[in-house]
């Protein structure tokens, strides 16, 4: 026995450390806007929270609606072309943003042939605000369009390459460490995006990260190919792969998998397909509620900068790198307590769902200290990921692997639009608080300053008011007391629907 599994390769775990950093590539990308728009970005266009809202809500629009088609081309194109056409789309877009403000100075100076400096110059000569904000808003949006179409591609691929590579019982764990990308991309991004903007620019922060996937495309060229036909897997660890097929064959009623491409009708048939976008709508906004908006609440509630947030938020993401742990839970079910792998990993998600609800806290008893929203956040990002993981590879044990991308890029249209609902909502949230719940000395803040009822209030407004030493009480405190309270129960109602609608392991043998 010992010389059958010394003998098994494990090339498997090469393709999945591709993945991993195809993932971490990924979330790098998505995180300059977000490390960069408040500092650097925001006072040279004049953005608001409310324009961030609009553009992180409309790229999660994007991304869903991109994820849906994104899981039938990579299901037509199969892994290896989809996964490349995927990350040099949103190569191509991470690089696009920054243009931005070279493009807004030609829309509205007439001149385009400036360089990044002269763009700055150029816009910082416009009277009118709001046509700066309006067009450099739309050319971030083009390119955050660009982003999301090819990003959408990530998952859906990422997750047939593993239900191609790895059997049931494995798939889980193998998830959690490509998963792990997400946050060792969101881990290394505020230890770096920050000090390249502040010593390059924020324009050479978006191409530097950009360039990263074009370097991958490289590596997975060379290093991809089906199980069945790469030199590099032996005899041994194919058949480890492939134990389920064979498994399944012996089953009563057992159809063997064909190679017809399957619609979306077809997949809306099943509540399996239904409890998995449910578990994603409920839960994804939660964490790129976390992803986009804890740089901004460090600033808004701490009064940090980029570089002053960017050790709690690397130790944030150290935490999250708990989410390891997810992978590895599913398989101590299933094989210490012999429960079937869709039992294990509902099981799973029950413990994960609960650690959430300690955001309910974060924010009252954050007056203690930042470090303590910083820690109850990573917890929370952590138990997020595990669960990520294991609510994707619900995908792997249900439905034939024809049908996982499409089913993955169903799951990511509901994700994307509960994340296109609590970023728009944020937005809209943390500019009202601010404006219409701050008080100043006790006094409502527009009571006291009835100019700005109508008006913009200056960016530096605040800053300057605290120094004359009145007591101010920020209202966007309690707008993101609202929203950690809402993220806290996401989970558990996500679970509660997917269990109510598949209670038992029920994988799909007629697709």
């Amino acid at each position: 026995m010992s010389k059958t599994k010394q003998s098994i390769g494990n090339y498997r775990w090469s393709i999945c450390g591709l993945l991993f950093f195809a993932t971490t590539i990924n979330y790098l990308d998505r995180q300059v806007l977000s490390l960069t728009w408040s500092d650097f970005i925001a006072p040279e266009f004049h953005w608001t929270n409310n324009d961030y809202g609009n553009i992180t809500a409309l790229f999660s629009i994007f991304y869903a609606v991109s994820l849906l088609f994104a899981g039938k081309f990579v299901d037509f194109m199969d892994t290896k072309k989809g996964f490349l056409w995927a990350i040099g789309v949103w190569s191509i877009g991470a690089c696009l943003h920054a243009f931005a403000g070279i493009a807004t100075s030609g829309w509205i100076t007439g001149n385009w042939f400036v360089g990044f400096e002269g763009a700055k110059e150029a816009i910082s000569t416009v009277n009118d605000t709001a046509l700066v904000i309006n067009v450099s808003v739309t050319l971030f949006i083009f390119a955050r369009f660009v982003l999301a179409v090819g990003e959408a591609g990530n998952f859906p691929a990422a997750i047939k390459t593993t239900a191609e590579y790895f059997p049931k019982k494995d798939r889980a764990f193998s998830t959690s460490i490509f998963n792990a990308g997400a946050t060792v991309g969101a881990l290394a991004a505020p230890i770096t995006i920050p000090f390249i903007a502040e010593a390059f620019g924020w324009e050479m922060a978006f191409i530097i990260i950009g360039a990263l996937g074009f370097v991958w495309m490289g590596f997975w060229i060379f290093m991809y190919d089906k199980p069945e036909r790469h030199p590099r897997v032996n005899a041994a660890e194919l058949e480890y792969i492939q134990q389920d097929d064979v498994a399944d064959s012996k089953l009563v009623g057992y159809v063997p998998e064909t190679t017809i491409k399957v619609t979306f009708k077809d997949c809306f048939r099943y509540k399996q397909t239904w409890a998995f976008a449910f578990g994603k709508f409920m839960t994804d906004g939660v964490w790129w509620f976390f992803l986009f908006w804890t740089p901004a609440y460090l600033k808004s509630v701490y009064g940090m900068d980029s570089t002053e947030a960017a050790f709690p938020l690397f130790v944030l993401y150290m935490i999250t790198l708990l989410s390891i742990i997810g992978g590895w839970l599913p398989t101590y079910f299933v094989d210490k307590k012999g429960m079937n792998p869709y039992e294990g990993r509902m099981r799973a998600m029950l413990i994960f769902a609960f650690f959430p609800l300690l955001a309910l806290v974060a924010q009252p008893l954050g007056y203690i200290s930042y470090w303590v929203p910083v820690i109850i956040i990573g917890i929370a990002g952590a138990a997020h990921q595990a669960w990520s993981a294991n609510i994707f590879t619900t995908v792997g044990d249900m439905f034939p692997k024809k049908a996982i991308a499409t089913i993955t890029g169903i799951g990511g249209l509901a994700g994307g639009l509960g994340s296109t609902l609590i970023n728009k909502g944020s937005g809209v949230l943390f500019d009202f608080t601010h404006r219409n719940w701050t008080t100043v000395d006790g006094q409502p803040f527009l009571e006291k300053f009835p100019q700005y009822v109508t008006e913009p209030i200056p960016e530096t407004f605040f800053a300057e008011l605290k120094k004359t030493g009145v007591v101010i009480s920020d209202g966007i405190d309690t707008g993101y007391m609202i929203i950690f309270s809402i993220c806290a129960v996401c989970y558990l109602i996500g679970w509660t629907v997917m269990k109510s609608l598949v209670p038992k392991y029920a994988p799909i043998k007629d697709l």
